[in-house]
């Protein structure tokens, strides 16, 4: 496990990554960013810290996390979206970014 700093639209969280989540949070392979949105739902045991731009305040430990829905929506062939949400701040509710998790039919 790494520590990373994620991007998000509304702050940042730093998180334990594995390599393979390292790889995927990097939208652009020659760019030392990583993004939040590019990963599935983040284990909040795995969430160090956060950072909320709205309130500009830095917090130890996991965002919230607020499920929007769990459409189990078809996006592709083979690829359905079973889960849509937020990382949201502790203070103020404002949304640090965003997730979704999808299921691979086999």
């Amino acid at each position: 496990m790494t520590e990373i700093q994620l991007a998000g639209s509304g702050g940042w969280v730093n998180a334990d990554l594995t390599d393979e989540q390292i790889t995927k949070s990097k939208l652009v392979p020659n760019i030392d960013k990583h993004f939040l949105a590019s990963l599935e739902k983040l284990d909040t045991s795995k969430m160090l810290k956060h950072f909320c731009n709205q309130c500009n305040s830095e917090f130890d430990g996991p965002t919230q996390i607020q499920i929007e829905e769990k459409p189990n929506e078809a996006v592709a062939d083979g690829l359905t979206l079973i889960e849509r949400g937020q990382y949201t701040c502790h203070k103020c509710n404002s949304i640090i970014g965003e997730y979704r998790v999808f299921q691979k039919k086999e």
